[in-house]
């Protein structure tokens, strides 16, 4: 029955994931669905969650606003912290003996109050009682139907790819939203508002030292401003001035050229409603030396 009941879970959760576009709303996951009269539930005030009508935990979360208090180890895999400090709580202890069995989970990552984002199967593939965590490997959807995986070097090579990529898409999704939501889905310097066509720019890339995930590194920006951010051709002063390259501004081309990218010469950018979000003017100052050489 249990294992019947997470099967269904994972189901249920692959229809709303489409749904919704990958953000689920708190109260959708705290709502859950039934199944043969037995009221599921995805989330709980346990950040490790089990629905009373199931044995073991069904998902594990990371809370709201803290996209890196996940780890990753060496391995590439997810650290996941236990509950409290006892190494023997009752939900430490299900977990332990989810490894044990590799019965699967579902990991939710909190990016704002009441959204997250869902991956699964996840499986508990290590226990360290002296760090207080366990480690965490994504697999793929068939292990869902296996009855026990085995941890040999192609699971292991497997599961470490797989949890890489899954991360890094949760946490650019985690960023894109959070940045959108900031400037309230709008782009920064044209004011287009189709979520579609909105893109999260980094100030500073992602894969440089200060290129961390947080909105203040991060500008709201259509396609089109995007790419051209990015070239160069468009750069952002710490006054939050557009400025537009010299050979640019003297190009005699169409419409888009005119009006969407010369014409912005010198504008403000729209900034966030909350002052908290507005971007870091160190981190613009050391982007607009870049657009400067």
């Amino acid at each position: 029955m249990n294992e019947q009941i997470r099967i269904a879970a994972f189901s249920w959760l692959e229809q709303q994931v489409r749904l919704y576009d990958e953000v689920l709303p708190r109260k959708l996951l705290e709502s859950g669905f039934y199944y043969h009269d037995q009221h599921i539930t995805l989330v709980g005030p346990q950040g490790i969650w089990k629905p009373k009508a199931c044995q073991f935990p069904l998902s594990i979360t990371t809370i709201a606003n803290s996209p890196y208090d996940d780890r990753i180890t060496r391995e590439n895999f997810l650290q996941y912290r236990y509950r409290g400090k006892d190494p023997y709580h009752p939900d430490n202890v299900r977990l332990r003996e989810m490894m044990q069995r590799q019965i699967p989970l579902i990991y939710f990552l909190g990016i704002d109050k009441g959204k997250y984002l869902a991956t699964w199967p996840v499986f508990i593939s290590q226990d360290d009682m002296s760090a207080l965590t366990f480690t965490v490997a994504v697999d793929e959807s068939k292990a869902i139907m296996q009855e026990m995986v085995k941890e040999d070097p192609e699971t292991f090579y497997r599961r470490s790819y797989l949890t890489t990529q899954t991360m890094q898409r949760l946490h650019q999704k985690s960023f894109r939203e959070r940045v959108l939501a900031a400037y309230q889905n709008q782009c920064a310097l044209c004011r287009l508002r189709h979520r579609e066509l909105l893109d999260a720019a980094h100030i500073i890339s992602d894969t440089q030292e200060r290129g961390d995930p947080i909105v203040q590194n991060g500008l709201s920006l259509c396609k089109i401003h995007h790419a051209a951010f990015d070239q160069s051709i468009i750069g952002i002063s710490p006054d939050y001035i557009i400025k537009i390259r010299h050979d640019i501004l003297e190009e005699t081309d169409g419409p888009m050229l005119k009006y969407g990218i010369q014409s912005l010469e010198n504008q403000k950018i729209i900034l966030p409603y909350h002052r908290r979000d507005w971007p870091d003017r160190d981190r613009l100052a050391e982007r607009f030396e870049q657009f400067n050489v």
